[in-house]
């Protein structure tokens, strides 16, 4: 795995930009995923090469398009900690939150970043995102950056993830490049939050023929209180 996502940094112009046991940090984050994967269901992807590129690069990828260095970040949804704990392995500098609402993932991804000493500035909770991101929480507009790399609809997304955002900051939206419906349908749902598109990226993931997308959203005014709504509103009713 070193030597896949070392080539991968490589042909992504992240060379020199990362710390130099990056490559081997992430090849060691891998294997400690695929162990547990054997007693645990954090990823579908069960071999190495598919690990190192389909998670370890593809997140990596952010770095072309988003400065994360010294910056605030909460991962909602963060699951077996992706793209979060790779961002902070390839950038110690970045203020990290992990979001959750299983407790064993987070548990499980505490033993990561412990195992490879990358503890500072690292904070985990677990919760659901419409109730941490209500105003009384302390979250709400607080962060530089807001990371997703989930399956769910943007508009649902939006709606979990901007209110965290703090005016100026971004939300990361990771999706398939087949989201322009999805992405003109949000269109509301990011104007009434606060939030404008700044950016669609689309890119391969390095020794594939795989196409992501990355969608920047950028806070322009404090999302409206109310929304978050509760999450059966939320899906069943999405702005």
């Amino acid at each position: 795995m070193e030597e896949i996502i070392s080539a991968g940094l490589e042909e992504l112009g992240l060379t020199g930009r990362v710390p130099e046991d990056a490559p081997a940090q992430l090849a060691q984050y891998g294997q400690m995923l695929l162990e547990k994967n054997q007693v645990m269901n954090l990823t579908a992807i069960r071999e190495p090469e598919g690990v190192a590129r389909l998670h370890m690069l593809d997140c990596a990828a952010l770095l072309k398009f988003c400065d994360f260095e010294g910056k605030t970040l909460i991962d909602v949804g963060t699951g077996a900690g992706f793209p979060g704990m790779v961002l902070k392995i390839l950038v110690p500098s970045l203020r990290i939150t992990f979001l959750d609402s299983l407790a064993k993932r987070l548990d499980w991804l505490s033993e990561v970043y412990e195992d490879l000493g990358c503890i500072d500035s690292i904070t985990a909770f677990h919760g659901r995102a419409e109730e941490f991101a209500a105003p009384l929480m302390g979250y709400r507009d607080s962060f530089d950056l807001v990371t997703a790399r989930a399956v769910a609809d943007l508009r649902v997304l939006c709606e979990l993830c901007l209110p965290f955002v703090k005016v100026g900051g971004q939300f990361l939206a990771m999706k398939s490049t087949n989201s322009d419906s999805e992405l003109a349908e949000a269109a509301h749902a990011i104007q009434l939050l606060g939030g404008r598109v700044a950016g669609i990226h689309n890119y391969l993931i390095p020794g594939t023929e795989i196409t992501h997308r990355l969608i920047v959203i950028q806070k322009m005014a404090p999302t409206l209180k109310g929304h978050p709504r509760r999450w059966a509103k939320i899906q069943k009713e999405p702005l």
